[in-house]
């Protein structure tokens, strides 16, 4: 059978897929999985030796789905279930299955503070839209594969820094997910061990004020490497100290053990540090009993009561000794 996958952003959600994609293709005999992507993600997908053709979405709908109509698919498994993955299938008029993104219980989890939300992983509902097909998750967790040319050679990050750092993931796509700047500076003195700061160019400004802090224990990685280069510094990293973002699960990926920081959103929505049955070691911080929080599913640019606690009352002395002791012993 002829499959696509659809999964237009982000960098996390498509991260998630993976298990999806490789046990379609090991235990569907004969399966060739096609993925649908936006063309801003095609690196985290292009080198996955389980997908065999990455479709893209780029300037022009229309011309996707011309594009799309010439592969005559006979199953579509659509792991965004938008408004517009149901133009995708409307055009194609194959077969399809959707999961299930819990839209209403999460919006009565973040409006009327009634949890409804089942108790299962995202991955979970993603690999059950392609059940009907004999396909089990087989624990073996997220995949990410760097390719040769994005490894980040000894050279490219400090001496000092050669023989291991704590990766901290200083970005998130909403403000409501990251850690105040005065945190972040906060956490970082605390951790008795080289850092390198992570994220896009967009955080390299808050990135230069972090490590003003003591700029030869910790360096500013942020847009300097692109995608698969900050995933290669993951990859490397003893511990990974982050928010609820791309950078988390791919940390997970490569089984990293992950310090967790949350705001606005919860585990309880089903996106937290996933391992299949890895056993890693895995720390969350939340602030309990806060009646505002979950406030959002995604993120605010600010807090839409001005007071942020969900940020402000988080323990960053303590994250910063867990991340320290979480440091796997040389063998």
């Amino acid at each position: 059978m002829k499959f696509l996958i659809i999964r237009f952003s982000s960098i996390g959600d498509i991260v998630l897929t993976t298990p999806v994609v490789r046990c379609l293709k090991q235990q569907v005999p004969g399966a060739e999985v096609h993925f649908l992507t936006k063309h801003g993600f095609k690196s985290i997908v292009e080198h996955n030796p389980y997908i065999d053709k990455v479709m893209l979405l780029e300037s022009s709908f229309e011309l996707m789905i011309h594009e799309l109509q010439q592969e005559h698919y006979d199953y579509i498994i659509d792991l965004h279930h938008n408004l517009r993955t149901w133009r995708v299938k409307k055009a194609l008029k194959v077969k399809s299955t959707s999961f299930n993104k819990l839209n209403w219980q999460k919006w009565m989890r973040t409006a009327l503070r009634i949890n409804l939300l089942p108790k299962v992983h995202i991955v979970d509902r993603y690999m059950n839209a392609a059940k009907r097909f004999g396909v089990r998750n087989d624990g073996q967790g997220l995949d990410y594969f760097i390719p040769a040319k994005d490894e980040v050679k000894p050279s490219d990050i400090p001496t000092s820094h050669q023989f291991g750092y704590i990766g901290v993931v200083i970005g998130a796509a909403h403000h409501t997910k990251k850690l105040p700047l005065h945190k972040l500076k906060t956490l970082c003195q605390h951790i008795n061990h080289p850092v390198i700061l992570l994220g896009g160019p967009e955080d390299r400004a808050i990135g230069d004020e972090i490590a003003s802090v003591d700029e030869i224990k910790i360096y500013n990685a942020c847009g300097k490497f692109n995608i698969n280069e900050s995933a290669d510094l993951v990859r490397k990293a003893k511990v990974i100290l982050t928010h609820d973002t791309g950078l988390m699960h791919i940390a997970s990926a490569f089984k990293k053990p992950v310090v967790s920081a949350w705001g606005n959103t919860i585990p309880g929505f089903g996106m937290y540090p996933y391992y299949g049955d890895y056993q890693s070691k895995e720390s969350r911080f939340e602030v309990e009993g806060l009646w505002c929080r979950p406030c959002s599913k995604i993120g605010y640019k600010k807090c839409p009561l001005g007071h942020f606690k969900c940020m402000e009352k988080q323990d960053v002395e303590r994250m910063a000794r867990l991340a320290v002791n979480s440091i796997e012993p040389l063998k």
